[in-house]
């Protein structure tokens, strides 16, 4: 059922708001996938923070205009949907990816960050990227490590003072 103008305008409306706050974003080829596989994708990528929309190409372009995102105005070609990124940067990647795993007719055409274009295969690196929480995990773990190094050099002359107490008193003989 086509669109009338009022609901493409708030449909680029929609789009233009999400892609203004969004951190990344890909574009996929989703032409032979069924309806359940599409309803399955969208509930994937809506557990992640993902907003996906199929948008026809020429309203997609205007979406875009204004946003990070407008360097994908060349890569929008063919049908394809948009997942965009809200919370994590590599959440787009990571839904798109895990379904086209199962799915091999959802083909990545085009990867966006912060402006700049990216071709397709940089889908798996962005993918890699940590999440929030994983980043988080790996500073602690950083800003932990020398002080817990720290601490073990401090408390080794005092454990090295015990076992060479232990090993004297293990050579004694028993009277």
């Amino acid at each position: 059922m086509p669109l009338n103008l009022e609901q493409k305008k708030a449909l680029v409306a929609e789009v233009n708001e999400v892609a203004s706050a969004a951190h990344s974003a890909v574009a996929a080829e989703y032409s032979g996938l069924t309806v359940e596989q599409m309803t399955q994708l969208r509930a994937n990528a809506r557990n992640e923070s993902v907003y996906v929309k199929v948008v026809k190409n020429t309203l997609a372009k205007r979406a875009v205009e204004g946003t990070d995102f407008e360097c994908l105005t060349s890569a929008l070609t063919g049908p394809l949907l948009l997942a965009f990124s809200r919370e994590d940067p590599g959440a787009a990647a990571r839904v798109v990816k895990a379904f086209a795993k199962d799915n091999e007719k959802l083909v990545t055409t085009a990867v966006a960050v912060s402006g700049e274009l990216y071709p397709a295969t940089d889908l798996q690196r962005l993918a890699s990227l940590p999440t929030l929480d994983q980043a988080r995990g790996m500073l602690l773990g950083l800003l932990n490590a020398p002080l817990t190094q720290f601490v073990r050099t401090i408390a080794e002359p005092a454990s090295m003072l015990a076992r060479v107490l232990a090993a004297k008193g293990d050579e004694q003989p028993s009277a």
